[in-house]
């Protein structure tokens, strides 16, 4: 089955200064959603912005905003990325387990769609193949999270053909998500 490819520019390749202007943009530019990289400097040596940002973008645009949430702690401050307006939150296996996910999963409820991200060099956990059909996506990260401009790590691309195989045989409603140097 072919899937439907979705265009979702991250506004951290913009201009900092004009985030609001980057949204505009990607929302008159065709984009069929926004992604957000929210960074705390302690999962990913860098820091972008917080949910006060992404409640004042949600103003620009009508878009689903995609938050991918690059954080120590993502079960503190989900509920805040709820409140200012994400329509996805993706949250990183490397800081969760088979509970904390459930937590998250829980806490979105119907009304928020859940991601799970994976850096290029993190198999997907046993507990997380077990819980596919739960996500709304998963997210690869084809570059080291923390920056944008990198290039494009073509050894993970196996490594997403494998996934998208396996989430395939378990749920045909799990997009998959490609992050980095694209």
């Amino acid at each position: 089955m072919r899937r439907e490819i979705k265009i979702a520019p991250s506004i951290l390749a913009g201009d900092l200064g004009h985030l609001a202007e980057a949204v505009r943009l990607a929302d008159h530019g065709g984009a069929d959603q926004v992604h957000l990289d929210v960074i705390d400097g302690h999962f990913a040596p860098n820091i972008t912005f917080g949910a006060g940002t992404v409640k004042a973008l949600r103003k620009v645009s009508d878009l689903p905003f995609d938050t991918h949430l690059m954080l120590s702690d993502p079960l503190k401050y989900a509920p805040r990325f709820i409140e200012a307006g994400s329509d996805i939150l993706s949250f990183h296996a490397e800081v969760l387990d088979r509970s904390s996910f459930a937590e998250l999963r829980t806490l979105l409820g119907k009304d928020v769609k859940m991601g799970l991200a994976i850096k290029p060099k993190t198999p997907l956990p046993q507990w997380a193949q077990e819980s596919l059909d739960k996500l709304d996506v998963l997210l690869v990260m084809t570059v080291n999270p923390g920056f944008s401009g990198q290039e494009l790590d073509v050894t993970v691309l196996p490594k997403l053909g494998e996934l998208s195989s396996l989430v395939r045989r378990v749920s045909e409603g799990v997009d998959i998500e490609v992050d980095g140097g694209v």
